[in-house]
């Protein structure tokens, strides 16, 4: 028996609460003021911490449920606010090999392949770093944006055009 099993449902719902507090709080740290105050370990640990207590208690997840937020609001950024036509996701991590497995499962169900069908994937380790959104059309760079919060992010376009241009020179 794990000790989530062991856990009562007042307990389970008040480690929620402080998980969505503590991760909403180390998000803005890391990404709307640069200051991380813990390791991206320990964050992960939170998130996985969070996730394992969802999956038991799925009548307990929150509004405020860390699984429902992506990056971080961008209202303090100087920069012109883009909204995404198409909500921008984050990737999982994988620690172990069944988080793998179970990430290939999920993609078998939304192709509606069989559990024996291959499913070729290419991984590599996860580099932190600025996902961006970019919107070509007739082969010019029209738009770059970053994630924001998935729903609005920042426009980018001229330091993506200035990288862009620097590598071709």
């Amino acid at each position: 028996m794990s000790e989530v099993d062991t856990l009562s449902e007042v307990d389970a719902a008040t480690e929620l609460m402080r998980l969505a507090k503590a991760i909403a709080h180390h998000n803005k740290l890391y990404h709307a003021h640069d200051a991380p105050e813990i390791s991206d370990a320990d964050f992960d640990a939170l998130v996985r911490r969070n996730n394992e207590l969802e999956a038991a208690f799925p009548h307990l997840v929150r509004a405020d449920s860390p699984n429902a937020q992506v990056g971080a609001a961008v209202e303090t950024s100087p920069l012109s606010k883009v909204t995404h036509a198409k909500r921008m996701m984050s990737l999982d991590n994988a620690f172990a090999d069944e988080d793998v497995e179970d990430f290939v499962a999920r993609v078998r169900r939304f192709l509606n392949l069989s559990a024996d069908t291959p499913v070729a994937l290419t991984v590599e380790d996860k580099i932190d770093g600025l996902s961006c959104s970019l919107r070509y059309e007739n082969g010019e760079l029209v738009r770059a944006a970053t994630r924001g919060d998935g729903q609005v992010g920042e426009d980018v376009t001229a330091n993506v055009r200035r990288f862009l241009i620097s590598r071709i020179a």
